[in-house]
């Protein structure tokens, strides 16, 4: 790199100069970071549009899900009775009674009266892992049949055997069981296991003969529901938890409480389905916001915008609008797999409309009426027109797509270009520093001679 002193002998700034003149030698390069900020704003613009379009896909996709359609209202005729949708495309409606005969609970078993402070308890024992039945039918849980061997447990040896070093024992044996020791009067307690799981298969036995010590059992048990009760179709369901997932296709029921005569209803759910369709069409005015926002031209300012005279993108507008102006039209499969077209018609049948604004609207409470009226039709005529607006939002996102490719690939060329420029001006800058250099350097030796040859002219006068 070239350094240089501004004009010690010529009196010119030379650094100015040479300023002034990298200007004129960068305004190609000026021009070239302005394509390319034009155009990153356009890529911008077009990836902005591409969103809304995306965002369209999915809630047409959404729309014409089985999933949409199948989606269930519950209602209980009790309170500590409830059942929830799960989703997905198993949902039926339907109605159930039952009565809940008992619900779900863990195992506990405690032994009682013990001294708290004493260190004389075992130093091993067993749990072993089992289910409880009901041996006599009287309803409740009484015979223990084990699942698998015995799991021993031993107090570390330089612990002491307290109930407390047994409660610890257990926690830290990685078993479904959890103890604590719990001070009911002074040194007296109980040492108490719980199950971590409920129903009736989650069991255990403590075995603490060893000690002389007897575990007083309250069994697991499931939760059990009579179906039709008092009916020749009656039957009875369990489940290790309070929640039964198989009653009803699409139902999550769950009891809290014992309780007779409760009936649980489902029916589909036209507000969920409605939901649906409002999101498209919002998706749809979101997408007609964003390009008409993107191709804007201001008059009073006489600037445009991004995309402002980009015809294919004000051209998406038309495309989104004309789903709905040129009314709905659709193919349908018949039961003996032949295919008939169906005109439909305008889909302000079912709520689906345009503005003076250039939006699309819905009339949510005519569409739910309709749904209520006829819910395969909607459903039918729906999917049909979602599709339609599916189809279009992939093609044009497409169209957009390449765009932004186009703009990247434009971009990177510019930013090649202005990556070139960068060399060229260094040394350009560097040639005008030498140059001016060598000026100031040339001028020093012309003012030496020159005040040699004054000097040498003086001398002879």
């Amino acid at each position: 790199m070239v350094s240089s002193i501004d004009g010690l002998v010529s009196g010119l700034s030379t650094s100015s100069m040479i300023s002034q003149l990298m200007q004129v030698e960068a305004a190609p390069q000026d021009k070239l970071k302005a394509k390319a900020q034009t155009a990153q704003s356009a890529q911008n613009a077009y990836q902005s549009v591409n969103t809304k379009l995306k965002a369209i896909k999915t809630a047409a996709d959404a729309m014409q899900s089985l999933a949409t359609w199948r989606s269930l209202k519950t209602e209980s005729t009790s309170t500590s009775v409830t059942a929830a949708a799960t989703g997905g495309m198993s949902g039926m409606s339907g109605s159930l009674t039952f009565d809940v005969d008992q619900v779900a609970r863990a195992q506990v078993s405690v032994v009682k009266n013990i001294d708290t402070t004493a260190n004389t308890y075992p130093r091993s024992f067993t749990i072993t892992n089992g289910s409880w039945s009901d041996s006599d039918a009287d309803g409740t849980n009484d015979l223990f049949t084990a699942a698998g061997a015995a799991t021993t447990i031993t107090i570390p040896a330089d612990q002491e055997p307290t109930a407390a070093n047994i409660a610890a024992a257990v926690n830290a044996a990685g078993l479904d069981v959890r103890a604590t020791v719990v001070n009911t009067d002074g040194a007296n307690g109980v040492l108490q296991f719980s199950g971590t799981k409920t129903g009736a298969g989650n069991g255990f036995q403590v075995d603490l003969s060893a000690g002389g010590l007897t575990a007083e059992d309250t069994p697991s048990q499931s939760a059990l529901l009579r179906v039709n009760p008092g009916t020749a179709a009656e039957y009875a369901v369990s489940s290790d938890t309070n929640t039964f997932s198989g009653l009803m296709p699409g139902l999550a029921i769950t009891a809290t409480k014992k309780e007779a005569g409760v009936t649980v209803t489902a029916t589909s759910d036209a507000g969920a389905v409605t939901a649906k369709m409002q999101a498209m069409v919002d998706a749809m005015n979101a997408a007609l916001t964003e390009v008409k926002t993107q191709t804007a031209y201001n008059v009073g300012t006489k600037k445009g915008s991004p995309l402002t005279g980009d015809s294919t993108v004000r051209e998406m507008s038309q495309a989104i609008l004309g789903t709905v102006s040129r009314g709905l039209t659709y193919d349908r499969t018949l039961p003996d797999q032949t295919t008939e077209t169906v005109d439909f018609g305008s889909l302000s049948q079912f709520g689906v409309g345009l503005d003076r604004d250039g939006k699309v609207t819905f009339d949510a409470a005519k569409f739910t009426a309709e749904y209520n009226k006829d819910p395969q039709k909607i459903q039918q005529v729906s999917s049909a027109y979602a599709g339609q607006v599916e189809a279009l939002a992939d093609k044009q996102s497409t169209v957009i797509t390449n765009a932004v490719t186009g703009r990247k690939n434009e971009i990177d060329s510019l930013n090649d270009q202005i990556s070139s420029w960068d060399v060229r001006l260094v040394s350009k800058r560097e040639a005008l520093q030498k140059q001016y250099s060598g000026l100031e350097v040339a001028l020093g030796k012309l003012q030496n001679q020159s005040s040699w040859l004054s000097g040498q002219l003086a001398g002879l006068m």
